[in-house]
């Protein structure tokens, strides 16, 4: 059993998912349940007694993250979802290089998708290294990642502030990826981790999905772009789903309040990888 990272999982209503992942985590697991409805929560914890099951009194989304990782008590978190896990190995690995890299902050791993281990096309990029690899640092840098696939230097999770809630879910990782590349951390890939991925096939609201997705480009890009980019991105916003604008510009006062422009290298950087 690794102690020196946790693995925090966020869930809900997807208590069978995680009867099968759950026994294949390597490390002590945090559950945090968005208020689910189907009783796993207490299924899990009957079942799996030595995993902390955190109930929250709302769906949080993606920032539930955020209260396992403030309840962590190791240097390093993993994030699973509840149809993913990272392969025996991994996590030890991850914890070296970490401990090996003091400027490191987050760490992505490669992907494999369903029983087939089909590469995912977002670890086949990160390995193109676009943007190249910093001096020093274990791999090459990366500015996106999936969720489910990264480790963290837990300090420098909590000190940016974790997971925006006002993002809920669906493209909330690259808030996250600028602010802790803005305070100076690393961002890097390593093939050599590796996490399984077992997405159920499509069947939720697809057009809600590509809604909020919309909409958090574009509150992401207002939250910490230049004017010049924010317009590009409103544009084309706009032609893709013009209630997604809608919901930006409602969120306006909270936006500017928390508007915070990226050092002007790490948005070279970004402008460079677009």
């Amino acid at each position: 059993m690794n102690d020196r990272v946790t693995v925090v999982v966020a869930t809900r209503n997807r208590r069978d998912r995680l009867f099968e992942t759950l026994p294949e985590h390597r490390a002590p697991v945090i559950l945090v349940d968005n208020a689910s409805t189907d009783g796993g929560p207490d299924a899990i914890n009957d079942a799996f007694p030595a995993v902390e099951v955190v109930r929250l009194g709302e769906n949080r989304g993606a920032a539930a993250r955020n209260e396992g990782v403030r309840r962590a008590k190791t240097p390093y978190v993993a994030f699973a979802d509840d149809d993913s896990y990272w392969t025996g190995g991994s996590l030890a690995r991850a914890a070296a290089v970490f401990d090996a890299h003091p400027r490191l902050g987050l760490l992505t791993a490669t992907v494999l998708i369903g029983p087939e281990a089909r590469l995912d096309p977002v670890s086949e990029a990160q390995a193109a290294a676009p943007i190249g690899t910093p001096p020093g640092a274990p791999g090459p840098s990366v500015l996106g990642f999936l969720s489910c696939a990264v480790v963290v230097r837990r300090e420098a999770f909590l000190r940016v502030g974790g997971f925006e809630p006002r993002l809920f879910v669906y493209g909330e990782e690259e808030l996250l990826a600028m602010d802790l590349a803005a305070a100076g951390w690393w961002l890097c890939y390593e093939p050599s981790l590796v996490v399984r991925h077992f997405p159920l096939p499509a069947g939720r609201d697809v057009s809600a999905r590509r809604r909020i997705e919309a909409r958090n480009r574009l509150l992401t890009a207002v939250l910490r772009r230049p004017p010049a980019v924010v317009a590009r991105t409103a544009l084309s916003t706009l032609r893709e789903s013009p209630p997604a604008v809608w919901e930006v510009v409602r969120s306006l006062p909270w936006v500017l309040r928390h508007r915070r422009r990226l050092p002007p290298e790490v948005e070279a950087a970004y402008a460079g990888s677009r």
